[in-house]
Formats: C-alpha cells, structure tokens, sequence
C-alpha cells in the first residue's frame, strides 16, 4: 500500500490536469457563478427599485436557456422542417440553420454593462456634442411604463446617434432593447450592442426560416413584457421628414398579440430632432444617388476627426445646437384591433408615423432653414437676424412643439446664424446672406424635419 510507484512526467502532468479540472468544475466554478449570481441579483434589485419599469425576468434570462427556448419552439420547428423540405435537407442540418440565426439574434443583456458604463458613455458622448433636451414624460406614458403591458417605443431615425440620445434619456426609466441593423454586427461593437440587450435585425432578408425565427424572438420579447425601442423607418431619413413605416417587426408584434388573453402592447411615439445630424452631407448625397448607399472612408473619418480634435484642444469648438426629444400620444394595440380594419398592420404603421410625426421637436436651425426658403435671398443678416428671433420667440408662446430653449430667443437666432456660416452653408456677400453654393439641399434636409408643421400651420390659414 504504501510503495513507490513510478510515472512518466508526462503522465504524471496529465493526471494533474485532470484534477485540477474536476476540483475547478465541481468545487470552484459553481462557487463562482454562485457568488457572481448573487452579486448580479443584488444589482438587479437595486436597479428595479428606481426604475420607473423594471428589468423584465424574460431579460435576464441566460442567453444560451434563451436561445434553446426559441429554436425548440413549436413555430420555430415547422418552419425548420418546411425549410428542410424546400431545400432538399436533412432536418438536423436545417435545425443547426435555424440555431445559427437564434445565436445571431439574441442578445446577452448585461445590467452591469447596460447601467455601469453604456449610460455613462452615452450620456459623455450626447453632452459632449449636444444642447440635449428632453421635454417632459408625458402623464399616459408613465401610466403605460406602469403597467403590465408590453411597451414599444416608435422612433424616427434621424442619425445613429439617436441610439445614445434615447439609451441616455431612458436610463431613469428602463432598460431598452433595441432592434438594432447590419451595421451594429461588426467587431467590436457587436459585443458591446449586444450586452446592452439589443438584437440584431436582417433588414433586408427574405428568407422565411431566418423571419420565423426573429418573429418567434420578437414576440417571445413582447409576451415576457421586455420594453422595445424600434426605427420602423428602417433607415436614416435621406431628406429629413418622418418616412413611411416598414412592417417588418410591426407585423412580428401584431401576429403574436392576443386581444383577448394576452399582454396588451402599448406604442409610445418618441421623435428626435436636431440642430445638426453629423451624418448630414453623407445621407443628403445618397438622396441624390440611384442607390442608398453608405461608403465609410477612413480618410476623411480621420480628417474629421483631426479637424475636430484640434477645435477641441484651441477652444473653437462649437457644439452641434441642440438634441431634442418628444413623446407623442401612446396607442393600445388592443383597443386599436378592436376597430372596423381592412389591415391592422398597415393602419397601425401609418398611424404610429403619425404620431411621430406630429410630435417632432422644432429646433432653431430647421426653424432658420426654412426662413431662407421663405424669403428671397441675398438679405441683410440683421434683417435675418430679427426674423429669426421672432419666429423663435412666437413659437415659443404658442402651443407648437418648439423646445423650451437655455437661452433667449435672440441669443439662440445670433447662435444659428452663426453655426450654419461655420459650416460654410451660408455665406454673406456685399448684398447680404445668401446660402453657399452646392449647400441647397443641406438646407432643404433641416427645412424637412419640420416643414409638415409650417404645411399643417398654412392648411389652417
């Protein structure tokens, strides 16, 4: 018994090995998970005890429980197996398919990453940049963000910066999980999306086993009450309006809702507004195309970059104006399908635009881009001047959706003028302000995020 046996080092290394991985496994390891999960516990109820909504338990659950629950779905598997008949499949190589696509789309939402630091970088980044101003929460949004139904917010999309500006002025409120596109799957940022609870969206697919699978997930999302924030533009606006909704992820929700005994969803319109989209002159020239199209040139990424960081470091940076946020007047989805309909769908997409639409905020550069195309040009820049203030302080007074500006109305007309000639979209001649030559459609893009109020204003007259 107690003889010397010998081993070889190498056997000897493994053996080691060997229980140093079953000590980790069944000793450490759960040790661990045990300590972080009830770490994580506590942040949670910390978290839910300010949130307005909490942290839903369908969010928290782990990501790879989330996604056997969506592949073994009864739906999810008749669309495997129609999949495999159309395709001329084995089934379990249609069902490794449609595992692809559910690891695609599911998110790992993390509080720690979501509350600890994507706030935070959101909320640097939109101050940084922006005057940011966000009107007051509506008395029946609190009501619906209070209740047990499924709430959805509906976005315009304007910029890519809407997903920080929206992320940064919910954070008091809940935890959203965004449909976020294509662009948002390159490395790193597919991690960091991800663990914010966001869930990737093929826009443009047509196949029916990839669409089944992110209806199954989209409505899985609903029924567990996960607040949502959707862009059913699809894209950013080319000429600044409110655009025709897609119904994509519409359809995903009204397909999966039971007027009778399901959670009831409740759309919340959001629209988001400007004084500068930094991605202005890219989309205005791809207006201009045949095609919708987005080149990423680093070059100029690089200049811009320079040119911005030395603004920076010499104190002649001027921020981008401001960054506005407005709720319009939410719908039931369950008292909107109980009307006399031909097509839910499409009804409840123009009407959710709608909404949006009326609820835009007004800015003070969209507010001077359309006084140069109301008046005729060149025209003195105190004459502008003076209009300009005017304008700004009547809707101010009046019951529009003019935001509640940091500065008077003058001051705030003096700041325009002077934003839109630093990007040399204006200029002044000896006859006076004329706007600079190929920057038409720049002005038309920033007249368009408000001209159905001035078209709504003229109907009246």
């Amino acid at each position: 018994m107690m003889s010397t046996v010998e081993l070889p080092i190498w056997l000897f290394v493994l053996i080691l090995a060997f229980a140093v991985v079953t000590f980790a496994s069944h000793f450490l390891f759960p040790s661990v998970r045990w300590f972080l999960r009830r770490r994580a516990e506590r942040v949670i109820a910390r978290l839910n005890a300010r949130l307005t909504r909490p942290i839903e338990p369908f969010k928290l659950l782990r990501r790879q429980d989330m996604i056997q629950r969506l592949v073994y779905d009864p739906g999810v598997i008749s669309a495997v197996t129609e999949h495999a008949r159309e395709n001329g499949l084995r089934e379990d190589v249609a069902f490794e398919t449609a595992t692809r696509y559910a690891r695609e789309i599911v998110p790992s939402f993390s509080a720690t990453a979501y509350f600890g630091f994507a706030i935070r970088l959101a909320r640097l980044i939109a101050r940084a940049f922006y005057r940011v101003e966000a009107a007051p929460i509506r008395a029946d949004v609190q009501t619906a963000l209070a209740s047990d139904a499924a709430v959805v917010f509906v976005i315009n999309h304007r910029s890519n910066m809407d997903y920080v500006l929206v992320t940064y002025l919910a954070a008091e409120r809940s935890a959203l999980s965004f449909a976020a596109g294509e662009w948002a799957r390159v490395w790193p940022l597919g991690a960091l999306v991800r663990a914010m609870g966001a869930y990737f969206v093929r826009r443009k697919s047509r196949n029916p086993l990839y669409r089944k699978v992110m209806a199954r997930y989209v409505q899985m999302a609903t029924q567990g009450g996960v607040a949502q924030a959707i862009f059913p533009e699809g894209g950013l606006s080319l000429d600044g309006q409110v655009g025709l909704p897609k119904l994509g992820l519409l359809s995903y929700i009204v397909d999966g809702f039971d007027a009778e005994t399901g959670r009831d969803v409740v759309f919340v319109p959001v629209a988001v507004n400007y004084d500068r989209v930094m991605e202005d002159r890219v989309l205005v020239r791809a207006a201009q195309q045949t095609q919708r199209k987005f080149r990423f040139r680093w070059r100029s990424a690089a200049r811009y970059f320079f040119r911005h960081a030395m603004q920076r470091l010499t104190g002649r940076f001027l921020k981008f104006g401001y960054a506005a946020v407005t709720y319009g007047q939410p719908l039931s989805l369950r008292e909107f399908s109980l009307g006399p309909r031909k097509d839910v769908i499409t009804d409840l997409g123009r009407e959710l635009m709608s909404r949006v639409r009326n609820a835009v905020p007004i800015t003070p550069i969209p507010v001077l881009a359309s006084l140069l195309r109301e008046h005729d040009l060149p025209i003195a820049e105190d004459r502008l001047l003076d209009l300009l203030g005017q304008k700004l302080e009547m809707l101010s007074a009046t019951d529009s959706d003019m935001i509640e500006m940091s500065e008077p109305p003058l001051v705030e007309a003096q700041y325009a003028i002077r934003h839109l000639k630093m990007r040399k979209m204006i200029e002044e001649t000896d006859q006076g302000i004329v706007i600079s030559a190929g920057n038409d459609a720049l002005i038309d893009y920033y007249q368009g995020s408000i001209r159905h109020n001035f078209d709504a204003a003229a109907a009246k007259q």
